[in-house]
């Protein structure tokens, strides 16, 4: 598979799963554009995609300032001329007693997680549709989109929207020949895999936790232009835990 001379941008890519998935598509020879508000790390994975002979570009980028996105853009269009490609990664948590949630401490899951992929994706799109052939946008969602713990409401909420954003977006963007497709990540890993104990890995039905690389092969799969009959779905990512029945004994 791969993406030579194709641009891909990439917000929240500076850590974990983000940086998973721009390594992948630096790999397969696309054009990376990396977004994300943590300059460091931002700079860090572009200057891995670009030691292994990939092309990358860090743009410093809060997800949560509608400024910053258009920035984003417009920054990608002088660098590379076209955008075929966005994966709306950028997300932030918050998990605290329904009680004691702030307005501001939801607004702001809300704003990154969910505005934030929106207004990317809005923006993104009036350049992607003039490809001849179009291009593709996925969205990183949930499990916790449809299954919770307590006290998850904001960050809940923020992914139950990107789903159905998804969806809906899948069909405004169809006549331009966008697909837009997301990605429902469940225990995905991303600091300290080799610590993790047996019983973490054994409970999932694929008898181990996933990893950032797992979700990057799911972008490549979505993003590949062979399979464009895919459009509007929510691959559960997962090893299988939300088709396991739970019960105590």
């Amino acid at each position: 598979m791969t993406f030579k001379d194709i641009t891909v941008v990439i917000t929240g890519g500076g850590k974990g799963i983000g940086a998973a998935i721009a390594t992948a598509y630096g790999n397969a020879g696309a054009q990376v554009v990396i977004a994300d508000k943590n300059k460091t790390a931002g700079q860090s994975t572009a200057k891995k995609i670009e030691k292994n002979n990939g092309k990358a570009l860090f743009i410093a980028t809060d997800i949560s300032q509608p400024d910053d996105i258009y920035q984003l853009i417009k920054k990608t269009i002088e660098m590379y001329g076209k955008i075929d490609i966005l994966i709306n990664n950028a997300g932030v948590s918050s998990f605290k007693n329904i009680y004691e949630l702030t307005v501001d401490e939801w607004d702001e899951v809300l704003n990154i997680n969910l505005r934030g992929s929106f207004l990317a994706a809005r923006e993104a799109a009036k350049y992607i549709r003039k490809n001849k052939t179009g291009g593709s946008i996925v969205n990183i969602a949930s499990t916790r989109a449809f299954m919770s713990e307590a006290n998850s409401e904001a960050y809940a909420a923020s992914k139950g929207g990107i789903s159905a954003l998804t969806h809906a977006l899948a069909m405004s963007l169809s006549e331009d020949r966008i697909r837009v497709n997301a990605i429902s990540p469940g225990w995905i890993e991303t600091e300290t895999y080799s610590t993790l104990r047996p019983v973490d890995h054994s409970q999932h039905p694929s008898n181990r936790v996933g990893t950032p690389e797992d979700v990057a092969r799911a972008c490549l799969f979505l993003t590949d232009p062979a399979n464009d009959f895919i459009t509007g779905e929510n691959f559960i990512i997962d090893g299988g835990m939300t088709r396991k029945m739970i019960y105590e004994h």
